[in-house]
């Protein structure tokens, strides 16, 4: 390598010069992207869950400066790296964002986080099998994707069921087999994480975080509408 120090890519200024970045970039292993940004690879990515995401994001130059919005905030693009097996089929599923327990019962839909994340999104799928060593792992071919009115309408029934079950309360009745596409799992670095919420009489206690995810069920269904997949 050479003594040159890492400049920050800056970002992409229009969607088919980011597709055109991230489609460069498929075939690459992870080891090898991580070596041009000056980054060293985990061996377990079980500690280090956020790690492909933001080598990726960084490959790219995403810009967000907050978790809040799209992470290329100008071209309001949400960037999603995808673990598939042999077969390009997702292997786990896919986080949306965060969730604010106090007043998530409150957003519409429309006015959702999980609505304006999925609004535009890039996914790069990425050889997610345990066994391989990660930094031998490749990015695969990008998709930019929106969601069709009948999953739109999928994922809005799922968010009125969940979103309204946390605001009357009952964040501690939620469990991962609730929503038929979108779910809610806990989302904390470690057991002593903790988050203001309500329970049913408006009485604060300290929570679990919480965060939205996509089922593996939903991103197989894009996958296979998008990619012609090994039998």
């Amino acid at each position: 390598m050479s003594g040159a120090r890492f400049e920050p890519t800056p970002g992409p200024s229009s969607e088919i010069e980011l597709l055109a970045r991230a489609q460069a970039l498929a075939g690459v292993r992870l080891g090898e992207l991580a070596e041009r940004l000056e980054r060293p690879v985990p061996t377990d990515l079980r500690r280090a869950k956020g790690f492909v995401g933001q080598l990726v994001e960084l490959g790219l130059g995403a810009t967000a400066a907050s978790r809040s919005g799209p992470d290329f905030a100008e071209l309001g693009i949400e960037l999603k790296t995808l673990p598939v097996d042999s077969s390009g089929r997702p292997v786990e599923s896919t986080f949306v964002c965060t969730i604010s327990l106090t007043d998530v019962g409150d957003i519409e839909w429309e006015l959702s986080p999980v609505r304006a994340k999925l609004a535009r999104v890039l996914f790069v799928p990425v050889e997610g099998e345990r066994e391989r060593p990660v930094a031998e792992r490749r990015l695969g071919t990008p998709l930019l994707w929106s969601p069709s009115a009948e999953e739109e309408s999928e994922l809005k029934f799922d968010w009125d069921e969940l979103a309204g079950r946390i605001g009357r309360g009952d964040v501690e009745g939620i469990t991962g087999h609730l929503g038929r596409y979108l779910q809610v799992r806990p989302k904390a670095a470690d057991s002593h994480a903790r988050r203001r919420a309500l329970d049913a009489d408006g009485v604060a206690f300290q929570a679990l975080p919480r965060g939205f995810y996509l089922r593996a069920s939903f991103t197989a269904r894009i996958v296979a509408a998008h990619y012609a997949l090994a039998r």
